[in-house]
């Protein structure tokens, strides 16, 4: 029984040290049982500098109240996402979300472990960026501050009637200071509709900042947010938030789905009130800031899987714009086409007419899921192989698209097959539907689009279209 025990515990031993993350290990004294490799690299020491001692004899500069480990041992409440900041005995500046649980058995604590993500890289490049977007504010660099801002709306391209109404749309709703909601898959081309409407609006001398709300920890984006006050936590500086740098302008918050729940809640008092609070501050600071927030998922399917809160959706969701994908916008693929060829022209220094009509095939049948930006990317592709002069050629895009062009031409296999084109099957489907829909609620196209599950505008163009 007790060899088994030994195992059990070399076995979580040996898992223990193969995660990468810091892991420090406690007992009910304070006295150190585990500490990994990669806690040590981040506190630029040895396991063994550690394992054994007590963690204020390991960590000198640690005291009974601001050691996490120690104050779980002595409540046992655990401490969740603690932002930590701090230079190790090497002199490098460390930043850590840390969370800190009491270990019980049988009823009685016996020790407590600290789990450590290193987001020193991550904590660098937002500082790096809150700096300069704060220098750009500042009155000495007034004349640089729409760099941040660089669209307008005749960069918005496209041949789609859809996408030109919801153009005008957006340069209408640019008069006014309403958030504003944008929806399309990723390359639909956002962030050129948020930048067009800053620079139309009567905010277009103010900052313009973005924050992408994906892939930063949510103590990390919290503070990015709001700012934060000297001693909020181990580390912390005096340093404002993108609230408070957008004042009197626009703040972009592109994937605002990806913000943690208990982050939105926060997010939503600032759209209520007009006031921000820096992290570890009593004092309020009032924002005059225009919120224009994206997402990646429509909002129905955010709002069920219960990603995004419907109090903060009902007041972000005011003007609310749905960019439809490439694939449904047919006349927009050779008008870009042509666009971006132009472009690598001047930029390569050549002189290509075009597409063939093989290749041309291939990028009217593939489904870009990429959007816009798949599409640009596909041409400079093949610009890279074209020659000085001429047309793109099938064999230069790339191998995905030109399986579009190969079934497109018969190459399946399957020729025979009595199966219409997809699309020409989901297309007479769709027509059915809006013609059901329709004619329940006897022609109200507003009651039809709920119906369908589908904007308003979505389903009048649509209409058109049939």
């Amino acid at each position: 029984m007790i060899s088994g025990t030994v195992e059990t515990a070399e076995t979580l031993k040996a898992i223990l040290k193969t995660i990468d993350e810091g892991i420090h290990v406690v007992d009910a004294n304070g006295m150190t049982i585990f500490y990994n490799s990669v806690a040590a690299s981040l506190d630029g020491l040895s396991p063994e500098e550690v394992h054994n001692y007590h963690v204020l004899d390991a960590f000198p500069s640690l005291t009974k109240e601001t050691s996490t480990l120690l104050k779980v041992i002595q409540t046992g409440i655990p401490i969740h996402n603690q932002h930590q900041s701090y230079r190790n005995r090497k002199g490098i500046q460390i930043d850590t979300i840390n969370s800190t649980l009491p270990l019980w058995l049988d009823g009685e604590l016996i020790g407590a472990v600290e789990v450590a993500k290193n987001i020193s890289k991550i904590k660098q490049l937002s500082d790096q960026l809150l700096d300069l977007q704060a220098k750009i504010k500042s009155p000495a660099k007034k004349a640089n501050k729409r760099v941040f801002a660089s669209y307008h709306f005749s960069d918005i391209l496209s041949r789609n009637p859809l996408m030109n109404e919801l153009k005008n749309q957006s340069e209408m709703a640019s008069r006014t200071n309403s958030p504003v909601m944008i929806y399309g898959e990723t390359g639909t081309g956002k962030e050129l509709f948020v930048q067009a409407i800053h620079n139309a609006s009567n905010r277009n001398t103010k900052p313009f900042i973005a924050q992408n709300c994906a892939a930063i920890p949510g103590p990390l984006l919290e503070g990015i947010l709001f700012g934060t006050t000297k001693g909020s936590f181990t580390g912390a500086v005096d340093r404002p938030g993108v609230f408070e740098l957008a004042d009197g302008g626009t703040l972009f918050l592109d994937e605002i789905n990806s913000m943690p729940i208990e982050l939105q809640g926060k997010i939503l008092r600032v759209v209520q009130e007009g006031i921000v609070q820096r992290i570890g501050s009593g004092i309020a600071h009032r924002v005059d800031v225009r919120i224009i927030s994206a997402l990646n998922e429509k909002p129905e399917d955010c709002l069920t899987k219960g990603i995004l809160r419907h109090d903060l959706f009902y007041r972000l969701n005011v003007v609310y714009l749905e960019l439809p994908p490439l694939r449904d916008r047919g006349e927009d693929i050779p008008f870009l086409t042509n666009y971006f060829i132009r472009i690598f022209n001047e930029a390569f220094h050549k002189k290509i007419s075009g597409l063939s009509v093989e290749a041309e095939k291939a990028f009217c049948h593939y489904g870009w899921p990429g959007n816009i930006r798949e599409l640009k990317h596909a041409i400079e592709h093949a610009m890279n192989f074209a020659d000085e002069e001429g047309v793109i050629e099938l064999h230069l895009v790339p191998s995905h698209v030109k399986q579009a062009g190969a079934i497109d031409q018969g190459q399946t296999g399957f020729e025979n097959a009595d199966i219409p084109p997809l699309k020409l099957a989901l297309d007479e489907l769709e027509k059915q539907l809006i013609d059901k829909a329709l004619k329940q609620t006897s022609g109200n196209i507003q009651q039809a689009a709920k119906l369908l599950q589908v904007p308003r505008q979505t389903l009048q163009y649509k209409m058109k279209q049939k």
